[in-house]
């Protein structure tokens, strides 16, 4: 995936999000990038830095979206954090390297979970092997030849029934996983090389209780045991922080919120420019201490999003601006871009609804009037009230299925088709209101 042409990239993304074709070019040219400089001599490497991304436009566009999409299809680490929860250094709240502190746990696991499917028929195997020694205990030392015959033969054939799934009801006793580790966010790296010495001491990594559970839970639990026995923590801890800094995605939303107007009076404020200050360094280049050592962030990718409201790219203060070269703008969504987003996308949201119902054995069918009408009732909303983008569908679509939804176990077997005019029943008025708008859409 890592070597995905902008096109492809762009082709993939049309897939689940609908429009803002300037925004998705734009991420995919700088992904692909990526790719580019690691073809160069390493010494031009260095010099090559990521050009950071500034998007702009309201809630609900797909700003987000965007972003965790392409992270999930190159599988690259990829954390969204708000910058308003971050406060300058010196003042009581999470600092800027908690976030790097976070894409790099979140890094470890993606290793983890790549690791243990590269080797999934060994840990199969060992799980295996554990059940089946624990069903039939192991011969006592001196056995005869014809003891051990008949062992392996038993062996063989509980293997057989094991892997058929026939023992799947029977009980056996397994040792709990034991996770002592506690959760590092917001710790800084001192008091977590602290509490990782603390959890050495009292013995981390032994065995937990000893519980009886069945054959399809004990191999649930031996998995994990499984996965910790055949894998190097600490070769996993260096894919992952290769894996961090050479292409690590950090999505920072809400970036217009600490950005701080030149007529404010509140340039003083800890949750304003102190925190763009303190974002400059990790933006553009420094190395942060995390449980897989030092991190250089150099080479991650800031991806920074705001409405812009209130204030302008242009109040950020011109050190952090300039870390932002790429801008683009997204568009609001017109009534006919939210009738693409209500039934284009892969799992549409019309499809996801239809696939809930019919859990319950009701066959739910939208004529195309009445979609139509669901986008238009969703961009009258917007516009009378706060414009939420794509998200107004999801309180629209709620509301017009809510009675449908609550008494599906009635309707089983049966076929309910929305028309224009249900909609216009249990949406219109509301929508027609403009209280009632902003109290229920």
């Amino acid at each position: 995936m890592e070597n995905l042409t902008p096109k492809e990239i762009v082709a993939h993304l049309d897939r689940y999000v609908i429009g803002q074709n300037d925004a998705k070019r734009t991420i995919a040219v700088a992904l692909r990038n990526r790719y580019r400089r690691m073809q160069l001599p390493e010494e031009m490497q260095r010099d090559v830095t990521p050009k950071n991304i500034l998007m702009i436009g309201s809630t609900g566009v797909g700003k987000t979206e965007i972003a965790r999409r392409l992270a999930h299809l190159m599988k690259l680490p990829f954390i969204k954090v708000e910058a308003s929860k971050y406060t300058e250094v010196g003042f009581v709240g999470r600092d800027v390297e908690s976030m790097i502190r976070d894409l790099a746990a979140t890094a470890l696991q993606l290793v983890r979970e790549e690791e243990s499917k590269r080797i999934e028929n060994e840990i199969e195997a060992y799980v295996a092997d554990k059940i089946v020694e624990k069903l039939l205990p192991p011969l006592p030392a001196g056995a005869s030849e014809e003891k051990k015959a008949d062992y392996e033969a038993s062996y063989a054939r509980m293997k057989e029934r094991y892997e058929k799934g026939e023992l799947d009801t029977l009980k056996i006793k397994v040792h709990m996983p034991l996770k002592p580790d506690l959760p590092e966010e917001g710790l800084s790296p001192q008091l977590i090389q602290v509490q990782e010495s603390i959890v050495k001491v009292l013995g981390g990594g032994k065995k937990g209780p000893e519980k009886e559970v069945s054959v399809a839970e004990a191999k649930k639990i031996l998995r994990t045991e499984a996965s910790e026995t055949l894998l190097d923590e600490e070769s996993l801890k260096e894919k992952a922080k290769e894996k961090v800094e050479k292409g690590g995605i950090v999505f920072l939303d809400e970036i217009d919120k600490i950005a701080v107007s030149s007529d404010s009076h509140s340039r003083q404020d800890p949750s304003k420019e102190g925190v763009q200050r303190d974002l400059l360094p990790i933006v553009e280049g420094s190395t942060v201490a995390t449980k897989l050592g030092r991190v250089k962030t150099d080479h991650i990718l800031f991806i920074a999003a705001g409405a812009f409201h209130l204030s302008k790219p242009s109040d950020l203060i011109p050190e952090l601006q300039g870390r932002f070269p790429l801008r683009v703008e997204l568009e609001s969504l017109s009534e006919e871009t939210l009738y693409r987003i209500l039934t284009e996308p892969k799992h549409s949201l019309v499809k996801q609804y239809q696939a809930l119902l019919a859990v319950e054995g009701v066959s739910l069918q939208f004529e195309e009037s009445s979609l139509k009408a669901v986008a238009r009732y969703a961009y009258l909303a917007n516009e009378k009230t706060e414009d939420i983008g794509a998200r107004r569908l999801h309180t629209v679509m709620e509301k017009l299925l809510e009675e449908i939804a609550f008494e599906a176990d009635e309707h089983r077997g049966e076929t309910i088709v929305i028309d224009e005019a249900t909609v216009r029943e249990r949406i219109g008025d509301v929508v027609e209101d403009e209280d009632k708008t902003r109290y229920i859409l």
